[in-house]
C-alpha cells in the first residue's frame, strides 16, 4: 500500500511538532521530535492521514496517538 499525504509537509510542520515515544520496528528504543519524514518511516502514510485529521477535528493543543506496538505519537500544535 503506498499512500500519499492528504497535507503537505510545510503545512504539517507549520502547524505541529511530532514527538515518538516507543520502540521502533528494529528494537531501538526512541523518545524524541520528528519531521514528516522521518515519522513516515516508521509509521505508513494512510495511519498518519489519520492522526493529522484527528488533530484538526479536535483543535486540542495537544493530541496523543497509541499503536497497539507500543509506538506513542503526540502532536502538539504550535
Amino acid at each position: 500500500m503506498n499512500a500519499t499525504l492528504d497535507y503537505s509537509k510545510r503545512f504539517i510542520n507549520a502547524n505541529f511538532r511530532l514527538k515518538v515515544y516507543g520502540h521502533t520496528n528494529e528494537g531501538h528504543k526512541i523518545n524524541s521530535l520528528m519531521g514528516v519524514s522521518g515519522l513516515l518511516r516508521l509509521i505508513d502514510a494512510a495511519l498518519f492521514n489519520k492522526f493529522i485529521e484527528r488533530a484538526l477535528r479536535d483543535g486540542m493543543d495537544k493530541q496523543v496517538c497509541k499503536l497497539r506496538r507500543g509506538l506513542v505519537v503526540t502532536l502538539y500544535a504550535k
